[in-house]
């Protein structure tokens, strides 16, 4: 069995126990985490959130809800019947044989994973008190300067620190619009979560809850 089989073979067993599912892969590899996802939503669950953990966020975390509707059940069902052998190395729903790869019919569902994913792991358009914080290093950075009587390096310094975070967080902002138009044009509403976070959901699915996201 190889790591990509004993990966699905770990996230069937929590889907045959747990209501709540949790994925862990390198960040670098998102387009995995969302393959694993689609894997996770063929049997009866649902999307969640997302978020970085571990050293320098470098872990991409994913959890889903069991889905109690009628439609994921018979999907549950359906993919049960269809892939006996799923997780003991044998064919999987939307993924190549023995890789985390989609199927072409998978692919384009797999896409709206990863950007809802990616949407969700993204600095949100970065909060005022954000900003605040890192304009404000900028300042202490330029007072030490001063302090130290180099008034031309504490304007320079203070100049190129402003303008690099001006640009990165107007990159940031431009791709996860581009990600929010992709969601949209794939069906999907964006609606405010209690946090005031910006979320995008299917047709029929709500925030989720503690324990279910259709609560």
């Amino acid at each position: 069995m190889n790591a990509s089989d004993k990966r699905i073979a770990s996230l069937l067993r929590q889907i045959a126990t747990q209501d709540v599912v949790e994925l862990r892969q390198e960040a670098s590899v998102a387009k995995r985490v969302a393959a694993q996802a689609y894997v996770a939503e063929q049997y009866g669950f649902s999307y969640g959130e997302a978020w970085r953990e571990g050293h320098n966020k470098s872990v991409l975390a994913v959890r889903l809800y069991r889905d109690p509707r009628p439609e994921a059940r018979a999907r549950e069902a359906a993919a049960i019947a269809a892939h006996p052998e799923a997780g003991m190395g044998g064919a999987v729903p939307g993924l190549k044989p023995g890789t985390l790869n989609p199927l072409p019919e998978a692919e384009a569902a797999v896409a709206v994973l990863k950007d809802r994913i990616g949407y969700d792991v993204m600095a949100q358009p970065t909060a005022p008190s954000q900003r605040r914080f890192a304009y404000a290093m900028i300042g202490v950075v330029a007072l030490i300067f001063l302090v130290m009587g180099k008034w031309v390096e504490a304007l320079a310094v203070s100049a190129v620190l402003t303008a690099f975070l001006v640009g990165a967080f107007r990159l940031s902002d431009v791709r996860r619009q581009r990600i929010a138009d992709r969601l949209t044009s794939a069906g999907l509403t964006a609606v405010t979560d209690e946090h005031g976070r910006t979320r995008f959901l299917p047709p029929g699915q709500q925030l989720p809850g503690h324990a279910n996201p259709f609560a």
